[in-house]
């Protein structure tokens, strides 16, 4: 349930994007609130072409010419039209994807590369134990043959652009220039973030066809890195709803059970990487999106807290709800990834002064005496295997020496100083643009501005001061516990054709975004959280515990989610269609 850090609208300075036609125009190409979700109509889209196969070792030449006209076809539920390209990208711009036969290369035990953890792979490429190339092409085979399956990367940028900035690593490391710690190491983006001169869709008809003249910060981190984007990840229409699928698009699918959604709104970033298909993804979180899409996926993902990742330009430059960050398939990589991601910025005024390089040491650390909280209810309802399937981890933080206590912090006003805030800010973001594309905009814009237009300056006044309340409420409890552990959210993944949850537990769900309140009362805070993989259920589906840490304390919550990962080894278990 993202909302990008940027809000452009017509109010503001725009950026100037480039359509399939070649027509530059200005255009609401991001925005600093959570996206959308999909409208039930779907419209089918042409398919493509296989692609040609790769040879495992390549000349410059070879990587320059070789093009790809392929992508995909893929499957979804009936609810959904086949999704593909609905447009041909003009040259130079990034293909669809979204299902093919393609292959890369032939199957090999570089099939196993994808699986290497993102920081031994990015050791390797350094100490050229493997080259940046072998690396790219072991994950454009793994895309081909899975992507089809989930719809996880919906935009993937040309193979022979890829093999060329792969081979350009090689030879600058064959001379001794390393880029950064991610030298040669393909990343997803995921689409809600701005890429340069690859689409960015926001998963809406309106950016269809947009292709940006400027990365976000997130992006521009990732590439002085030395890393290579692979692709865009998708994301719910405007990355509104914890559910995965746009009028663009169509649904990412849960690679633990094909019926099931991934979650949003980093949904395709968590399946690509449960699948193999990236060594690491960005995403971003305002409800919940570092941090649903990972339980519901069985990887890892942590929302930093306000200020750890800047992401400029932002309209709202004190706005604390919305966060990007990383996903990876365990603590370590996660921790890996913050450290080229986090940093001060003075473009935005609550940067936290304090580098990322501190993120890439060891995270052990002996948690024998500290003292942690687990859950209560917090006064919700709850799916039952996954309420217990939480509580059952006492048991593993007990033998880390932990001191567990079943206690809570007041969340009382929680629920609508979240709202409020959020209704605002969607207001902020497309109130102005609303009447002129009211049908191009889902139902939850609508609603979220219709209620943003109630609020009153002493409304708001009274809500920020409750806020206040909550916070200094949070920040007492953990002066006496370091750590808080509940779930994600308060439910299993669901039915990819379900919108969002009704009910839980016979009680009904009075928003889209009910279901998700032991995720957004936590974003309320401005608490780091992270997700790490504790369970399955009964059903062969993902759970993942969320992990509080005290305001600031992003070291902390990592040390302990790896502390939590090594006890569990869930984390190692991988989907069945791989």
């Amino acid at each position: 349930m993202r909302k990008a850090n940027i809000l452009w609208t017509r109010r503001n300075k725009g950026v100037t994007t480039k359509t399939v036609s070649g027509k530059e125009e200005r255009r609401i190409t991001g925005s600093l609130l959570p996206r959308s979700e999909m409208r039930a109509e779907q419209k089918e889209k042409p398919g493509f072409d296989a692609r040609p196969k790769m040879t495992d070792k390549i000349t410059r030449r070879d990587a320059l010419k070789w093009g790809t006209s392929a992508a995909v076809s893929a499957t979804v539920s009936p609810l959904f039209a086949p999704v593909t390209d609905h447009a041909s990208l003009a040259k130079g711009a990034s293909s669809t994807v979204t299902g093919s036969e393609s292959t890369v290369m032939p199957p090999t035990a570089q099939d196993e590369i994808c699986f290497v953890p993102a920081k031994d792979l990015a050791r390797m490429i350094r100490e050229r134990k493997i080259s940046s190339r072998e690396v790219m092409q072991a994950h454009l085979k793994q895309i081909a043959q899975i992507n089809p399956k989930v719809n996880a990367i919906v935009t993937l940028v040309p193979e022979e652009q890829l093999m060329a900035q792969a081979l350009a690593a090689d030879e600058a490391l064959a001379k001794g220039n390393l880029r950064g710690p991610l030298h040669g190491l393909p990343v997803g983006v995921k689409d809600l973030h701005l890429t340069k001169g690859i689409r960015t869709t926001h998963g809406s008809p309106l950016h269809a066809d947009d292709i940006p003249n400027v990365d976000c910060l997130v992006v521009e981190r990732e590439k002085d890195a030395g890393a290579i984007v692979i692709g865009k990840t998708n994301v719910p229409e405007w990355g509104l709803g914890s559910q995965t699928f746009n009028p663009v698009f169509g649904p990412t699918l849960n690679p633990y059970d094909l019926s099931k959604t991934c979650g949003g709104s980093t949904g395709g970033g968590a399946v690509a990487l449960a699948c193999g298909m990236v060594p690491l993804a960005d995403g971003s979180d305002m409800g919940g999106s570092l941090r649903n899409p990972p339980n519901f996926c069985n990887v890892v993902g942590i929302r930093p807290s306000p200020g750890r990742v800047p992401n400029p330009p932002a309209t709202l430059g004190w706005f604390t709800l919305s966060v990007d960050g990383p996903v990876a398939r365990n603590a370590a990589d996660c921790a890996f990834f913050l450290s080229v991601l986090a940093g001060f910025d003075r473009r935005s005024p609550i940067s936290i002064d304090q580098g990322g390089s501190p993120f890439a040491n060891p995270l052990g650390r002996d948690f024998k005496g500290v003292r942690v909280a687990m859950f209560k209810d917090l006064g919700l309802p709850w799916e039952p295997s996954v309420r217990d399937a939480v509580k059952a981890q006492r048991k593993v933080l007990e033998s880390l020496g932990c001191i567990v206590e079943e206690a809570e912090p007041d969340f009382t006003d929680a629920n609508e100083c979240f709202l409020l805030w959020r209704h605002w800010s969607i207001e902020l973001a497309f109130g102005d643009i609303l009447e002129a594309n009211a049908d191009k905009l889902n139902d939850y814009v609508h609603w979220h501005v219709h209620e943003g237009r109630k609020l009153t300056g002493p409304q708001l006044a009274r809500i920020e001061a409750k806020r206040t309340e909550l916070y200094q409420r949070m920040r007492e409890f953990m002066d006496r516990y370091e750590f808080f552990f509940l779930p994600v959210n308060q439910v299993l993944p669901f039915d990819v054709k379900t919108r969002y949850p009704a009910e839980i537990a016979g009680v009904k769900m009075e928003t889209y975004m009910a279901w998700m309140k032991s995720a957004y009362y936590i974003s309320a805070v401005g608490s780091p959280a992270m997700s790490v993989p504790c369970a399955f259920s009964k059903s062969n589906l993902p759970i993942g515990i969320q992990i509080v840490g005290r305001h600031n304390d992003d070291w902390g919550v990592l040390q302990m989610g790896y502390a939590f990962e090594q006890a569990t080894n869930i984390v190692k278990r991988r989907p069945p269609i791989v």
